[in-house]
């Protein structure tokens, strides 16, 4: 066992919602994103794993080779009515509020706030482990740990872009996480 937790966070392959830019339910992988998780670069061993809730996320593990386990902490960002809707159809002044102010849920979902906070207790819970760590999860959850791991305010959430299938390595020494990288 390593002195230091290598956690990898690993973006879920793609889904109809993703391609069709609609708010997520709890859909399964398209066609595309099978492909996607079938030709992912390998992974290294791994001393534990874990994966979201939805399909989409446990379907991309499984895809990995990887034996997950369902951690609710990883969940999407819950988007409340707006589940399922193309992000056209929704009233442009909600929408304004939901991308600029962080606090806020027109929705009746989550905030980002409360992701990002959700996200930070699940990061401070590994801290206390060791070893080389897999998340399969959501672009949302990525990009909270991206924020917690450089203090950076929650109205960058939506500047961090996170790509279907994607890593973001983070490591945490000691008593600080830092980005290790995004690949």
């Amino acid at each position: 066992m390593s002195e230091v937790v290598r956690l990898t966070l690993v973006s879920h392959a793609m889904t109809d919602a993703v391609s069709a830019g609609r708010f997520p339910t709890d859909e399964p992988l398209n066609a595309q994103g099978n492909r996607q998780a079938d030709t992912c670069v390998e992974l290294g061993p791994t001393d534990a794993a874990y994966c979201g809730p939805e399909k989409r996320t446990r379907q991309t593990a499984e895809l990995l080779g990887l034996h997950a386990v369902v951690e609710p902490l990883l969940a999407d960002l819950d988007c409340g009515r707006w589940r399922g809707d193309v992000l056209g159809g929704v009233e442009p002044a909600e929408l304004a509020i939901w991308l600029t102010d962080p606090a806020q849920a027109p929705h009746g979902g989550e905030t980002v706030v409360q992701v990002i906070e959700r996200v930070r207790r699940w990061m401070d819970s590994l801290a206390r482990r060791r070893g080389r760590l897999v998340a399969v999860t959501h672009p949302a959850v990525v990009r909270a740990a991206i924020l917690v791991v450089l203090d950076a305010p929650a109205k960058s959430f939506w500047r961090v872009d996170i790509a279907p299938v994607s890593r973001t390595v983070l490591h945490f020494r000691g008593h600080a996480w830092t980005l290790r990288s995004p690949l």
